[in-house]
């Protein structure tokens, strides 16, 4: 019996030893968890003198288009091989040839008229000095008009300066029947055929030429006051801002230089905005660095603006909805700061009021900032020029 109680007394003994030691062990301080310093990346800022630019956009139109009209009447005997829908000309081309025939026969006929008026008056002129020279000779007192074929002169010169006339009318027709184009340029539209006969006023083609372009260029009034344009220069034309247009074309975007040469007269009633136009020059010459600027094209445009010194350029990030931003003191705390910014644009924020030279300014690494808290710095270099944050 001793031997079986032994070894269940010693058991228990050994259990109760245990649990006696778990008891008494000393127990851990609880640590309280140490927040972890958010790590901030800054720019340090420095005012610039930065340019303006206005952004706008619109369709590029020729600068002159018209209406092929003829003068005359006829049967189309010549059309330019060019008269064609997309087809070019020249300045001075024959675009379309009437039958001439018949203004052919009236320039005939008034230089007949001519010659019979001619000789009418020199016949006349024969007679008036015949009846001077006899009326010189056996005359007494002074002598009637009619004595001397005043009245018949007069009508024979009448006669002459009227044939005269018709045969310069009957040559302005002719040279109205061959159709010229006072600029070279480019068709539209081609609405006649050869043989088919056309009357004045008929529409038979549109042409537009291809010396320039024009793009009214829609802008917001808040916008002009960063734009040099000719608002009030009466007799300038052609010396406003320069402007960058861009369009995708040809599989890439392709860029041409223009310049503001006018604005309109008022403000669009609808949009309110004011329209400038812009023109390019010679947009159809040859060129490897761009394809022709053409008529319809929509464009983007950038309009050279004024350069204003003291601004501070910021990536958008970096200021909040209500034109706050975070910055850093020397420390290593976290200021909220109020900004007075000028405009926003697509790739950066312009800031007139609320920076320093050699301002923080955070511009990633805080989600919910905290007025005075600590933060560490990954980075501090200086702003770029376009507001954006280095790579």
């Amino acid at each position: 019996m001793a031997k079986i109680l032994l070894p269940i007394l010693l058991l228990l003994a050994g259990i109760a030893g245990t649990w006696a030691l778990l008891i008494h062990r000393p127990q851990a301080e609880p640590q309280a968890p140490q927040a972890e310093i958010p790590l901030v990346r800054t720019l340090r800022v420095e005012p610039q003198t930065l340019r303006l630019d206005v952004h706008s956009q619109g369709v590029a139109t020729p600068r002159t288009e018209i209406d092929l009209v003829p003068e005359v009447a006829g049967k189309v005997v010549f059309l330019h091989p060019g008269l064609v829908s997309g087809g070019f000309f020249e300045s001075g081309d024959i675009l379309l040839g009437i039958d001439p025939r018949d203004y052919d026969l009236a320039i005939a006929e008034a230089q007949a008229r001519i010659a019979e008026a001619k000789r009418q008056l020199a016949s006349e002129e024969a007679q008036a000095e015949q009846a001077r020279s006899e009326w010189q000779a056996l005359g007494e007192g002074q002598p009637t008009p009619l004595t001397l074929h005043e009245p018949q002169l007069a009508e024979a010169r009448a006669k002459l300066t009227a044939a005269e006339a018709d045969l310069v009318r009957a040559k302005l027709r002719r040279a109205r029947a061959d159709w010229r184009v006072p600029f070279a340029g480019r068709v539209r539209e081609r609405r006649v055929g050869l043989g088919q006969y056309v009357q004045p006023g008929d529409k038979l083609a549109r042409l537009y030429s291809t010396d320039a372009v024009e793009i009214r260029l829609p802008i917001a009034p808040d916008q002009l006051a960063y734009l040099d344009l000719p608002l009030a220069r009466a007799g300038r034309t052609g010396d406003g801002p320069k402007v960058m247009l861009s369009a995708e074309l040809s599989g890439a975007v392709q860029r041409w230089e223009g310049r503001i040469v006018r604005v309109d007269g008022m403000l669009d009633e609808t949009t309110g905005m004011l329209h400038a136009i812009a023109e390019v020059r010679d947009p159809y010459a040859p060129s490897k660095a761009r394809p022709p600027l053409l008529a319809g094209l929509f464009v983007q445009a950038d309009i050279a603006g004024r350069e204003q010194p003291g601004l501070f350029a910021l990536p958008p990030g970096a200021v909040n909805s209500s034109q706050e931003a975070m910055l850093v003191d020397a420390d290593g705390h976290l200021h909220l700061r109020r900004l007075g910014v000028l405009r926003n644009e697509p790739n950066r924020v312009l800031v007139r009021d609320g920076l320093a030279a050699g301002d923080r300014v955070v511009v990633a690494g805080v989600q919910v900032p905290v007025e005075g808290m600590v933060v560490r710095l990954a980075e501090d270099t200086a702003a770029p020029a376009g507001g954006k944050p280095p790579p």
